[in-house]
């Protein structure tokens, strides 16, 4: 793999807000460099981007998918839950040169209030870059707002709210209707696309009734609006969502992470996964009520990726050194009932995932995931887009793996020895 500078990219609109603060994307991508990733990666068999839950830290994740654009990478198989998943039908609902571009409509769409005017453009960029204190007070008022009045085009209260012990259906169970999302899917993603099998998309949901997490695949099941709007369900917020005589609700209840479903998909193939989290495990011990409350939601909803990787590079090792060991089995062997299934359980394909995790900014509370200010949500964007790029400028990292497990993963926020910055999730 040639050798790559870290941050050698054309900035766009929101690179360009980011290299304003942290000096990235200030010098231009050049064509070699894209066509050196886009080859690199078409080495493999499958290329994924998995893409996690996480509410309005998703911005992030549209970052991250600009970075792969623009470095010519193609996933062919696109993969999320709640958030994730929304992002997933953006992604896989447009022709690869619009893409960008409708996941920067929606998420400056859904970042307004749902019914009164956003403010001025400069006056939300003086208040959110002020003094720390000023910034904090603002980004919890955002996020207040959000729960008062909605989001435009995701989701608005329902009016009157229910009540607590009163029945009725269960599209209607919720403190929130998110009508205006359907109309917003509809509007910005081509669902014929999706289901045309370019891409597979695969998005995670909890059947209600019975408690198990399935996933709605377009191999198998031709996509609707309604089953990404179900994938991200969270109750009580948002109401079960019916999809063909059953209800679902949010996939990150029981796994916030597509990357095992992807990776233990059969039959097996040389994949390339962008995993990327919008949670980390790791964090400070909170020392107050309100820090428990965001401590909680990252411990829950972080879905312990490393242990996913750790647990996937070990079995691949197995499968991996199974088959090493029968290419060494005499040919008069082979006919063997211990050989022959020894050969169905062995594996020679390879894996890498490239990890991506959102770090938290100091002035984001507990309500990080509901807090839709449209400058917090470029600055999501522009820190995707900047971890995205330092990890395709690393040496080497989309090559197949060497090693004994053929399993790899690599992190930018690791440090050289490997071990964690403290940044990272498990």
């Amino acid at each position: 793999m040639a050798q790559r500078k870290k941050g050698q990219v054309e900035s766009s609109a929101v690179g360009e807000e980011a290299g304003a603060r942290t000096g990235a994307g200030q010098r231009a991508r050049t064509q070699p460099f894209a066509t050196s990733c886009a080859s690199e990666s078409g080495q493999w068999e499958t290329v994924a981007l998995t893409l996690q839950g996480g509410g309005a830290l998703g911005a992030y994740q549209a970052g991250v998918y600009e970075g792969l654009f623009e470095a010519g990478i193609v996933p062919n198989w696109i993969a999320g839950i709640s958030i994730g998943a929304l992002n997933t039908a953006l992604i896989a609902g447009n022709a690869p040169e619009h893409r960008v571009a409708r996941l920067r409509e929606f998420w400056e769409t859904i970042c307004q209030p749902a019914y009164t005017p956003p403010l001025p453009a400069f006056i939300e960029h003086a208040l959110f870059n002020s003094s720390a204190a000023i910034r904090k007070t603002f980004t919890a008022m955002q996020a207040a707002s959000a729960l008062v009045e909605g989001q435009k085009g995701f989701f608005v209260p329902r009016v009157p709210p229910p009540l607590p012990q009163a029945s009725g259906h269960p599209e209607k169970a919720s403190y929130y209707d998110t009508k205006p999302l359907k109309a917003t899917l509809e509007r910005l993603c081509d669902f014929d696309r999706i289901n045309s099998g370019e891409t597979r998309v695969s998005v995670g949901a909890v059947n209600v009734a019975s408690g198990n997490f399935v996933y709605f695949d377009n191999t198998t099941t031709k996509l609707r609006p309604e089953h990404f709007i179900a994938s991200g369900a969270l109750p009580p917020g948002f109401a079960a969502v019916e999809i063909d005589g059953e209800y679902y609700w949010d996939g990150g209840l029981m796994s916030n992470t597509p990357l095992y479903e992807v990776i233990q998909t059969s039959p097996r193939r040389d994949t390339l996964a962008f995993q990327v989290d919008l949670w980390s495990a790791r964090g400070p011990v909170p020392d107050s009520i309100t820090d428990v409350q965001g401590r909680v939601k990252d411990i829950q909803y972080s879905s312990r990726t490393r242990l996913v990787t750790d647990m996937l590079q070990r079995s691949q090792r197995y499968r991996h050194v199974l088959r090493e060991v029968l290419d060494r089995v005499a040919p008069e062997h082979r006919d063997d009932k211990w050989v022959k299934l020894a050969d169905e359980l062995s594996c020679s394909k390879k894996y890498n995932v490239i990890h991506l995790i959102y770090r938290q900014k100091e002035y984001e509370g507990h309500f990080k995931d509901f807090q839709f200010g449209v400058s917090t949500m470029r600055e999501h964007w522009a820190s995707g887009l900047e971890d995205i790029r330092g990890s395709l400028g690393q040496p080497g990292w989309l090559d197949k793996p060497e090693n004994d497990s053929g399993f790899v993963t690599h992190d930018i926020h690791r440090d050289s020895r490997g071990h964690d910055n403290g940044e990272r999730g498990a």
